[in-house]
């Protein structure tokens, strides 16, 4: 086993950055990502880590120096947060589209207009359909551990996509937890050297990213779609081979206590832990309780989520973005979605709650449990509600 130290999330993010070796770091600094990429500048400087860092004037250059460095066969990693990650949105596609297995932290961060530097997941949900592998974390051992098998998913040739780890602003990144390190012998058994298969040569010039008129257009982005689709097969196979060398076993949806479970919360991020003690509560007084855990957003996991409430009766979606003139939050939508057709599904409620950092106890989420037990009981349609919101 690594050896466990208390360290600021932020800071075990960029050890694992380290340690994989990486060879480019392009990145701007922006609240509440900022420790990250500062820690890694200062291992470059102190000749720490052997690898470039390219200070750069904005988040979508950043994004852009990092398509360069990858196209070349540099194992690359960047960070960002809220109006970093919208920032670099466009260019976020082309990474996708052009098959460069960049890696991303991204400390999530509410969008402004008002102004707000606190955490919550509207940033991850605004760039859900630009073609990245997106991996969300609950606390700093799987921040660390994700940074890590981030780069074996991306490099793997038949995948050769980019990917964002996710991780709730300020209730990750500023904390400090007890973290069991990686050690570098296994990292290097487990992260071979980057060999990307298409590297630019001047010898051999070609052009990435061309225009394409209507006639090719739609095959590209099928083309795209299938292969993130297929990576899910891949990811599978990296959690199955990290849990080998490290112990800790991923899995697409974690599942706590929903054995014999009716009603059943599920969670993204940082949420889950608070809603894990809300669930014990509730069971120590016999209520039919539990907890379902979203880890991976992109590619969805339509099989995963089917399996996991098939015997549930009631599924609370907590979401922490609000889609606003929608349907309530992108995960409730998307659940409903994945479940609509199936002959057999639960009740489906929509919550959100926790915008712009604001604190989500325990008792709101045993409020949560109860309200919907009381919804089933008088018939209240399955409406998505805004909680926490006074007045």
């Amino acid at each position: 086993m690594g050896k466990k130290i208390g360290i600021e999330v932020s800071l075990a993010i960029s050890e694992a950055a380290k340690q994989a070796n990486v060879d480019v770091v392009a990145a701007y600094p922006i609240t509440p990502q900022t420790h990250i990429v500062e820690k890694l500048a200062e291992m470059v400087a102190n000749g720490e880590l052997d690898a470039e860092y390219i200070p750069v004037e904005s988040e979508h250059s950043a994004m852009s120096a990092c398509l360069g460095s990858s196209a070349t066969g540099a194992r690359t990693f960047t960070a960002t947060a809220g109006q970093g990650l919208e920032l670099m949105h466009e260019v976020l596609y082309v990474a996708s589209a052009m098959r460069l297995p960049i890696v991303m932290a991204v400390a999530n961060r509410a969008l402004s207009a008002p102004l707000n530097v606190w955490g919550d997941q509207s940033d991850m949900m605004a760039v859900r359909d630009t073609g990245w592998i997106q991996v969300i974390c609950e606390n700093g051992q799987e921040a660390l551990d994700s940074t890590m098998f981030a780069f074996r998913i991306a490099e793997d040739k038949r995948v050769l996509l980019p990917v964002m780890v996710h991780c709730d602003g300020f209730y990750l990144t500023h904390v400090v937890e007890p973290i069991e390190m990686l050690e570098q012998e296994k990292v290097d058994k487990f992260l071979p050297p980057f060999v990307y298969p298409l590297p630019l040569n001047v010898e051999k010039p070609v052009t990435m990213g061309a225009f394409a008129p209507p006639i090719i257009y739609s095959e590209t982005r099928k083309a795209q779609e299938v292969v993130l689709r297929n990576s899910k097969d891949v990811i599978l196979e990296v959690w199955d081979e990290f849990a080998k060398i490290f112990g800790r076993k991923y899995h697409a949806i974690e599942k706590y206590r929903i054995e014999g479970a009716k009603t059943v919360l599920l969670t993204l991020g940082s949420f889950g832990e608070t809603a894990m003690v809300a669930v014990d509560n509730l069971r120590a007084q016999g209520k039919d309780v539990g907890l379902l855990k979203l880890r991976l957003w992109r590619p969805f996991p339509f099989e995963e989520l089917k399996e996991a409430v098939k015997d549930i009766e009631n599924l609370i979606v907590v979401d922490r973005c609000l889609s606003t003139g929608g349907p309530g939050g992108p995960a409730y939508s998307e659940v409903r979605s994945a479940l609509y057709g199936e002959p057999v599904k639960p009740r489906i409620y929509g919550y959100v709650g926790g915008l712009g950092g604001r604190d989500v106890m325990v008792s709101e989420f045993e409020n949560l449990l109860k309200q919907v037990e009381e919804k089933v009981k008088t018939g209240s349609p399955q409406e998505f509600e805004l909680f926490g919101v006074r007045g």
